[in-house]
């Protein structure tokens, strides 16, 4: 999947898809435009880039059902939802289900570009939390298996006598993991171990 931040535009009707893919290319933004969220689907996973802008109302998945399938695979771009017939209670449902936002069709360019503009902002500010946050699992990764004890009980507030205690060593021989590990995982201070820990938690 290619890193560049695209706009997958998904529409059972061909004219407001071409009329989007012809706004959007004029603009410098890349498109990719599907008739149907199964056809959509075939091509997203995780890695995808940009945002989503979604029909709500479409023949087999609606939008609804499509923003589902890509949040239980973990695809979280931001996706913008479109319907010629919203309601409070539909926007609730889609706002509810993780829609970045709601519009209403007949499209307003300006608006449209905006909520565009915001989504791709998100997207790029979401993927570099990743890239830290796989950078971080990386490190740890790096830790030997008496390393990651240590840091696992610092990260659950243990002391250096409580953590020698519990992996019958000496508190001078967790001192000596303590370093290791801190300097493996680029840590100046227990709360940056702390930090570390969560990210662990996380991945469990």
């Amino acid at each position: 999947m290619t890193d560049v931040q695209t706009v997958h535009l998904i529409d059972d009707d061909a004219s407001i898809r071409d009329a989007l893919v012809l706004l959007l290319s004029l603009r410098g933004i890349s498109v990719s435009a599907y008739e149907s969220a199964d056809a959509a689907l075939e091509h997203m996973d995780t890695a995808l880039r940009g945002c989503v802008i979604s029909d709500l109302r479409m023949p087999g998945k609606d939008g609804l059902e499509f923003m589902r399938v890509m949040r239980e695979r973990g695809i979280k771009v931001p996706i913008i939802m479109l319907t010629a017939h919203g309601d409070v209670a539909t926007t609730r449902a889609a706002l509810r289900g993780g829609a970045f936002d709601f519009l209403e069709k007949p499209i307003d360019e300006d608006i449209l570009m905006d909520v565009i503009r915001h989504a791709l902002d998100e997207d790029d500010s979401q993927h570099t939390k990743r890239l830290e946050k796989d950078e971080k699992r990386e490190r740890i990764a790096r830790l030997t298996k008496r390393e990651l004890q240590v840091m696992t009980l610092l990260g659950r507030g243990f002391q250096n006598r409580e953590i020698a205690a519990s992996l019958a060593i000496s508190p001078r021989t967790v001192e000596v993991y303590k370093a290791r590990m801190m300097e493996k995982l680029h840590c100046e201070t227990i709360a940056d171990v702390v930090k570390m820990s969560l990210i662990l938690d996380a991945a469990i």
